[in-house]
């Protein structure tokens, strides 16, 4: 989802929050939290609901009337409790086989969580971020057996949330998407964020992006009529 969730934020005027770059920076800075999740992420698992509370809803409360994107497990008692429910849930359904070749093949620029893959994405010069010149590095935890580990038990936590939201029409909408890369969910994923949010606002920079498109196609076709 980082990667989705990167493309609406360039996009939109939306803000995204990664609970897994949220959680490393706690274990980066030694946090008591940090600590407190530092032996589980590195055994594979997946850190208790409770910790992962205490990484994320300070950040959440600071975002009221703003539209955001949660990439990670959701925290629905404690959002409806700051009466900001959730409006929209995804649901990624992306083979496994796909995930694991994907995070073989995957970098990160750490400090700003700028993510790469060697398969698709691949820095312009390889081992460097794009914009800062930096080094790229693995995640600890970004390893095939490890993260083999760590969807077998995201598949068992995560099935019975993805059961509770298509129970409950009244709550927030569900989608799942299916593809096999960024590009072919992308679109799908575009689409359920303008129907859910058909005021949201794009950024000026890809309305300027627009506007060139536009101006070029529109000289195009007079070209081609002239012709």
């Amino acid at each position: 989802m980082g990667t989705l969730s990167s493309r609406l934020v360039k996009k939109y005027d939306v803000l995204s929050l990664s609970t897994g770059d949220l959680l490393r920076q706690h274990i980066a800075e030694r946090t008591a939290v940090g600590q407190q999740a530092e032996g589980i992420v590195a055994r594979g698992g997946l850190v208790p609901d409770e910790i992962m509370l205490q990484v994320v809803s300070s950040k959440l409360d600071a975002l009221r009337n703003r539209h955001w994107i949660l990439d990670g497990k959701l925290l629905d008692t404690h959002l409806q409790a700051q009466n900001t429910p959730l409006s929209l849930v995804v649901n990624l359904d992306v083979a496994d086989e796909v995930i694991l070749s994907r995070i073989s093949d995957r970098w990160v620029h750490l400090p700003s969580g700028r993510i790469y893959n060697m398969s698709y994405n691949r820095p312009k010069v390889d081992g460097l971020d794009d914009e800062t010149g930096e080094p790229l590095a693995k995640r600890p935890d970004d390893n095939p057996e490890i993260f083999a580990h760590r969807l077998k038990q995201f598949h068992e936590s995560t099935s019975p949330l993805v059961s509770y939201y298509a129970s409950q029409p009244k709550s927030a909408r569900m989608v799942t998407l299916q593809g096999q890369s960024s590009d072919e969910i992308w679109p799908k994923l575009e689409a359920a964020v303008r129907s859910s949010f058909p005021n949201l606002r794009e950024r000026a920079a890809a309305r300027r992006q627009h506007s060139l498109s536009d101006t070029f196609r529109t000289g195009k076709d007079a070209w081609s009529a002239k012709v």
